[in-house]
């Protein structure tokens, strides 16, 4: 019997994707902690309570649902154990965008290919946003030389505590990390992961629609994912929700070495789940995901790939990677999801690609 599972059913993201998944057809089961919530959350669907990553382990061992979505954060700290749990008999699915999680992830591909599974991390806006771009302006050509990747991202907040999960992906940085310290920034130099700073390399951008947003460099999935994509050696992956403003950059280093010390980064941790941010309109229309692509002799493309409020479409990616991969479309191994499915994946969720010619954007 095919039965898809949504872990962390009581959140957001779960939600929306439970919402797209009805729309295909398909009647997910909500997992969470707290069986009231969940309930509440369920609107008749099917659930199942399990208290702690750990007894999500064991449910998955034992019931062998077909595929697993995973939503809960921090990713680096609970997608080990739930990948595990999936073999041999289930696929996986996340929406981790940070490096670390979705390097060890990718990491995974030999085991799950092995069992005849696919993982697919990287399955919300920044990630299949990015590479999807950098897929599109890559087909038909020769590997390129250099790429930069920026997410613009337009939400709608609603009023709510930040919680443990975000917080913890704030605070934790990338320990132990290939290619610099836990609070370095990343990019791709040579074809090596070597440090960067955290909100290096701002530059101003005009989107299509003519507003402008200033991105900087962020160690996000979207790094990895572009450079495996394109094959290049040289790689930036930046987002309009870094840092911008000088001060801010140039306090950063201050704080982030006050995070290396593990008490202070607990305390921190435990602070910043407590505040309670107010709900936002969206600051724009449409969310953008946008590559700049250099090759050795000289010339370079540029695009964008528009789709709508960024959280809404990180609940449709998921929805339709999970129909794909019931229908039999994956193949074993561990992806992103352009990787898996190509730069098609995107405009069947509702994506519109803008493809520019020569750009004289600036160099990663």
């Amino acid at each position: 019997m095919t039965v898809v599972w949504i872990l962390g059913g009581t959140g957001r993201s779960a939600g929306a994707i439970a919402a797209e998944l009805h729309h295909r057809g398909i009647r997910p089961v909500l997992v969470g902690r707290d069986a009231g919530r969940l309930m509440a959350a369920a609107n008749g669907l099917p659930t199942v309570v399990a208290g702690s990553v750990g007894e999500t382990a064991d449910a998955i061992r034992r019931e062998r649902p077909t595929v697993v979505v995973n939503t809960i954060g921090p990713f680096t700290e609970t997608a080990a154990s739930l990948l595990d749990a999936c073999l041999p008999s289930s696929d996986y699915l996340d929406l981790a965008n940070d490096l670390a999680a979705v390097s060890a992830t990718l990491g995974r591909g030999d085991d799950f290919a092995a069992a005849g599974r696919a993982a697919v991390t990287g399955a919300g806006f920044g990630v299949t946003a990015t590479e999807s771009v950098v897929a599109k302006l890559c087909e038909g050509r020769p590997i390129p030389q250099r790429v930069r990747v920026d997410m613009v991202p337009s939400l709608t907040v609603e009023a709510g505590l930040v919680g443990d999960a975000l917080a913890g992906t704030l605070v934790e940085g990338l320990p132990g990390f290939e290619g610099g310290r836990r609070f370095q920034g990343r990019r791709y130099q040579n074809g090596r992961l070597v440090p960067d700073k955290l909100a290096g390399d701002p530059i101003r951008l005009v989107l299509p629609d003519g507003s402008t947003v200033t991105t900087a460099s962020m160690p996000l999935g979207e790094l990895m994912a572009a450079q495996r994509a394109s094959g290049a050696a040289n790689v930036v992956s930046a987002s309009s929700e870094a840092p911008a403003s000088p001060v801010v950059r140039a306090v950063l280093p201050a704080a982030t070495a006050l995070l290396n010390i593990a008490p202070m980064r607990a305390f921190a941790r435990r602070r910043l789940a407590a505040v309670r941010f107010k709900a936002a309109p969206k600051p724009r229309e449409h969310s953008w995901g946008h590559a700049v692509i250099e090759w050795a002799d000289g010339s370079m493309r540029e695009g964008w790939l528009r789709v709508g409020e960024a959280q809404a479409w990180t609940g449709t990616v998921p929805a339709e990677i999970v129909r794909r991969l019931l229908d039999g479309e994956g193949k074993p191994g561990a992806y992103t999801p352009a990787a898996l499915f190509g730069p098609t994946l995107a405009e069947s969720c509702g994506g519109e690609y803008q493809i520019l010619g020569d750009s004289s954007a600036v160099r990663p």
